[in-house]
């Protein structure tokens, strides 16, 4: 078992902390900014990103604002067990992408001291849950909710509405596909 050999002396408390929210709120570029936070303190990191996130950058985790920082792809939840090198911290991005496995990779990391910092999208464009987030979400000892601004009138946004006529769950995309709206203007383009 995973647990087995990695001894709890001189291991300080581990936990999960989530940041989400929809397209164009900050969650990646706030994951960054925690990130530096660490790299300043001299903190071991390890940042993940899946695969299918190839927007700005191969491997770096890149925002819509261009900070970036350095990553490696995976292809799944359990390649991040298979890579981790005892760093203080782990962090996601992009995690709605991952499979359901991502939740208990997070679990055991925590469970063994590590600060698992992890964003993703809390909804799909039709502002239904997105993939493993709602389960992050309930285990996650810290939760930051961030919002764009809706494109329409102004107002904090939280719906990432396609622009695109693409009915796939998974469309990675950016400007040309999305665009952030707040629930009034976002229930009258989507109802």
């Amino acid at each position: 078992m995973f647990l087995e050999h990695f001894p709890e002396e001189g291991r300080v408390n581990g936990w999960i902390e989530i940041v989400c929210g929809s397209m164009f709120s900050g969650k990646t570029e706030e994951l960054i900014r925690r990130l530096k936070r660490a790299q300043f303190a001299n903190q071991k990191i390890l940042l993940v990103k899946p695969l299918v996130d190839h927007r700005y950058h191969k491997e770096n985790v890149v925002s819509h604002q261009g900070t970036s920082f350095e990553a490696i792809c995976v292809n799944n939840s359990r390649e991040i067990l298979d890579i981790w090198k005892k760093e203080r911290i782990v962090a996601i991005d992009e995690a709605q992408f991952f499979d359901e496995g991502i939740v208990q990779t997070c679990n055991q990391l925590a469970a063994i001291g590590v600060r698992v910092i992890v964003a993703g999208l809390d909804m799909d464009f039709a502002g239904v849950p997105f993939g493993p987030m709602p389960h992050l979400l309930s285990v996650a000892e810290y939760v930051t909710k961030v919002h764009a601004i809706c494109l329409s009138c102004g107002n904090l946004a939280q719906f990432s509405h396609r622009t695109v006529e693409d009915k796939e769950q998974v469309l990675v995309g950016a400007v040309d596909e999305y665009k952030p709206l707040c629930r009034s203007c976002y229930n009258k383009i989507a109802h």
